[in-house]
């Protein structure tokens, strides 16, 4: 159709003449509201923008001979990353001899996923790698049912503390794996 009748006829029915391939040897044309159309690729770019994660990956470190009072303000500060939507990656640094006793750091690695109770889920379990060992917590995703598996948690936990104090790091794991099952 040529140029003078195409924009006519967009005239006639108050759109716009917009070119959508020049390349190619007779140039291709769309009649169109302009405005309109610029407007909904302004809105699916905003809708993108928002369900893009924008997940980072926080880190904290602790020592094996760490203070009360220094545990507890860096898990409440890890708390606050998962809250938020991050991944926090834990780190335990070891110095000297202290290498030769990792379980001094998985003991404080189970009190910081027994401490979250239920906000996180482990995602990377922890994993001695030279002088560190780490673990990856991920914000536990908050399932449609989420009374009824609050429910069965907390009928877990109460039977875990009545076993002994050794075990509530236990259950911990197991509810992490059976959020984990649930979503897949």
């Amino acid at each position: 159709m040529p140029f003078r009748r195409a924009l006519s006829i967009a005239r006639d029915q108050d759109l716009d003449l917009v070119e959508v391939a020049a390349r190619e040897a007779p140039p291709v044309c769309r009649i169109m509201d302009y405005g309109k159309f610029k407007f909904d690729e302004a809105q699916r770019a905003k809708e993108s923008r928002r369900k893009s994660s924008h997940s980072t990956i926080k880190e904290m470190k602790y020592r094996p001979k760490i203070g009360e009072g220094d545990f507890e303000t860096k898990t409440r500060q890890v708390g606050k990353f998962l809250e938020e939507g991050h991944k926090v990656k834990i780190t335990i640094m070891f110095r000297g001899r202290e290498v030769h006793h990792p379980e001094l750091g998985m003991k404080i690695l189970d009190r910081i996923a027994e401490s979250m109770d239920g906000g996180a889920k482990v995602e990377a379990s922890p994993k001695l790698d030279g002088r560190n060992m780490t673990m990856v917590l991920a914000p536990a995703k908050k399932p449609a049912g989420t009374p009824a598996t609050a429910a069965k948690s907390q009928g877990a936990n109460p039977e875990a503390d009545s076993e002994g104090s050794s075990e509530p790091s236990s259950p911990v794991v197991d509810a992490g794996a059976n959020d984990s099952s649930a979503t897949a």
